[in-house]
């Protein structure tokens, strides 16, 4: 079944994905048990001879996959409580089932600001894989919490369109299980239902894509749900995305001797954009500054400067780079730019705008206790240097002798070894030691157009970069942005669409257009 499923997406069979949020694309499902058991434990110690505990066979038998207000009424009759419906706008305080629900949320909100949200490393890449192959996709929950989840896990500009709970208030639609939030999703994406998947972890989903009359319903058993979900209507059940043996060649590495360099295809830029504005997002080193033996000694020029200022005057752009964001944004030195230092887990911007990866601060003793060792072990081979980052611990062998690089990659495993938290990245005569969660340049990327508000409707995003780490950022916005990749001689393959040769030839670029889109404007 899963080759059938994976052959009807590729060859055009099936038009669209539309997939539930919580529990299939982000791990929240968590955070909302745990909000749920909060509000109800307390609740329910005002009531005498309600019962025991909120438990979790309760939020899976009445609360899961359900609009918020549904859910705390169907819990509090399975309790023989009977409260009057009231109004959304109730307060927290008052006790009525909406006033509950609000309650619930608020709980639900603090625990968001203060865990962040995670996304299913499986997720992204089969989304990604579904744009290659020309597969719309859609989110749908009975959440209204929807918009903010999603952007906290910079994952709006991964979907065309979302609906959910806000779209229940006053529209005549039904919640799950009824079909018609993946009915209105359909709609927006311009698909009949029979030419469209619906992903769902909770039964009452599950029941909602097949009363719909959807081509396929794939339960998401995360959780060992399969018996259940089979039960209540999936055509198939997978504990993870990767479990379907779907692939693209619409996007594949390429070449980087063989792709066009920007220069002479900024004619075809400005096609790709059509009515969209680009916005840049641009690396530093090796981007707009020349490799250096020294990270230290990595300037940035005048000229450069001024291509950066004079394209910062009529487009957002953005610098994303390995280095501290104190450091990369004191060597660029233009406050109309955005900034993301770290590999994105450090973000700032004008006029004060500002943003921490909600995970990074745990893994500061782990990086502090790695920085101490490797420099210890990195001390005794001449040319090496450690470099410590607010999230990252980086060696620099650019400058030891060959013989030496296996032991400088040895004293970085062994630093490794007792860290599981953190992870190994490499890049230009370079490793790196970051946060083990799912989160580098592209991720970072996408978090920053929706912050921004630049979704891909109205915005073309363009990544430059030259380096195995801006390889995610081209993955990320393949379908939705153009990657550029600034080659050398070390440079083999690449997601990029295009190359330029050096950093005077990115000046060159970055010039051209603001000169372009200047024209335009006047």
């Amino acid at each position: 079944m899963f080759s059938r499923l994976a052959e009807a997406l590729k060859n055009g069979r099936f038009r669209a994905v539309i997939f539930d949020l919580d529990g299939v694309i982000t791990d929240t499902a968590k955070r909302h048990f745990e909000s749920w058991k909060t509000m109800f434990d307390a609740y329910l110690e005002t009531r005498k001879g309600a019962g025991g505990s909120f438990t979790r066979e309760d939020y899976l038998t009445y609360v899961d996959g359900k609009p918020r207000y549904d859910g705390v009424a169907s819990f509090l009759e399975s309790r023989s409580i009977r409260l009057s419906r009231g109004t959304p706008h109730d307060s927290p305080d008052a006790e009525t089932v909406c006033g509950l629900g609000n309650r619930k949320n608020d709980v639900f909100h603090a625990m968001i600001e203060r865990y962040g949200v995670e996304v299913f490393a499986d997720a992204v890449p089969f989304v990604e894989t579904l744009h290659d192959l020309g597969v719309r996709t859609a989110i749908v929950t009975s959440s209204r919490n929807g918009a903010s989840i999603m952007k906290s896990a910079g994952i709006t500009a991964l979907f065309s369109e979302r609906v959910d709970g806000n779209d229940l208030a006053g529209s005549g639609l039904r919640g799950k299980p009824a079909p018609d939030l993946f009915l209105e999703a359909a709609r927006r994406l311009h698909v009949e239902p029979s030419q469209a998947v619906v992903a769902e972890d909770a039964v009452a989903g599950v029941r909602a894509g097949r009363a719909g009359g959807f081509g396929c319903v794939i339960g998401v058993a995360r959780n060992g749900s399969e018996r259940a979900l089979i039960e209540n209507g999936a055509d198939v059940v997978v504990h993870a995305f990767s479990e379907i043996p779907v692939t693209s060649d619409a996007h594949p590495q390429k070449l980087a001797a063989d792709l066009p360099v920007a220069l002479d295809q900024i004619d075809s830029l400005f096609s790709k954009a059509g009515a969209r504005s680009p916005v840049f997002f641009l690396d530093y080193d090796g981007t707009l500054t020349p490799i250096v033996e020294r990270p230290e000694d990595a300037v940035l020029s005048a000229a450069m400067r001024e291509a950066l200022t004079a394209l910062a005057a009529r487009a957002t752009v953005a610098i994303v780079s390995g280095r501290d964001l104190a450091d990369v944004r004191k060597r660029v030195g233009l406050d109309r730019l955005y900034y993301a230092g770290s590999h994105g887990f450090d973000l700032a911007g004008p006029d004060g705008w500002r943003h921490e990866h909600p995970e990074g601060h745990r893994f500061l003793r782990s990086l502090d206790a790695v920085e101490g060792a490797l420099g210890k072990a990195v001390a005794a081979i001449e040319g090496a240097q450690v470099e410590r980052k607010r999230y990252a611990v980086a060696v620099h062998y650019r400058r030891a002798a060959p013989d030496d690089w296996p032991k400088v990659e040895a004293a970085v495993d062994a630093a490794l070894a007792d860290h599981h938290d953190l992870r190994k990245t490499g890049g230009k005569m370079i490793f790196e030691l970051r946060p083990a969660i799912d989160w580098d340049k592209g991720r970072a990327v996408l978090w920053m157009l929706d912050a921004l508000g630049l979704d891909a409707t109205s915005h073309l995003p363009v990544y430059i970069g030259d380096d195995e780490t801006d390889e995610d950022a081209f993955r990320a916005l393949s379908g939705i942005g153009v990657g550029i990749l600034v080659r050398d001689d070390e440079t083999d393959s690449t997601l990029a669409t295009y190359v330029l040769n050096g950093t005077d030839e990115v000046r060159k670029l970055l010039r051209a257009v603001g000169d372009r889109l200047g024209e335009a404007a006047a």
